[in-house]
């Protein structure tokens, strides 16, 4: 039975989560970071070039410029993510790298589990999706707290999605 908009309630998500790195520090805090450290080095090396002994204010550059390496770093591997997205008839994982390089697997919601690895003292250390032999690790972004979360949602997404779509529903 077709449902508004043209799609078919086998083909309506249960669940649709994109998984992305957290990062506490955007465009705005890194630009107040960077010059507050740049007004520091110019204030710190002042001293050292009037007594002369300049080559301290390229020590103070090169860790200004190693900083901002970091920076580059960090923000580029923010650009990978995790999208999942469970319906009655297909588990469809995507992940892409922070090179931009696309991983695709799709696996059947009847024969796929979710596999946990936890620890007593540390909470939910891993998670898999395990299905016919294929194992692939899911929600590694995530603290051990939020992938607790996320795989109760994602548990409770497979078993909705083994039940099929509701032909009930409004």
């Amino acid at each position: 039975m077709p449902v508004s908009g043209g799609t078919d309630a086998s083909e309506r998500p249960v669940f649709d989560a994109t998984i992305t790195p957290h990062r506490s520090l955007g465009q705005n805090g890194f630009r107040i970071v960077m010059t507050l450290v740049c007004l520091a080095s110019v204030i710190s090396s002042i001293p050292f070039v009037v007594l002369g002994a300049w080559p301290v204010a390229g020590f103070f550059g090169i860790d200004i410029l190693a900083l901002f390496v970091a920076f580059h770093v960090n923000f580029r591997h923010a650009r990978s993510f995790e999208r999942i997205v469970v319906t009655p008839l297909e588990i469809f994982l995507r992940k892409v790298s922070h090179h931009g390089r696309e991983t695709v697997w799709r696996f059947n919601p009847v024969w796929t589990r979710l596999e946990r690895q936890t620890d007593e003292d540390y909470g939910l250390l891993g998670l898999k999706l395990v299905s016919r032999g294929q194992s692939v690790a899911i929600a590694s972004a995530l603290s051990p707290h939020e992938r607790s979360g996320f795989a109760d949602a994602l548990g409770s997404a497979l078993s909705s999605a083994r039940r099929g779509p509701d032909y009930n529903a409004p």
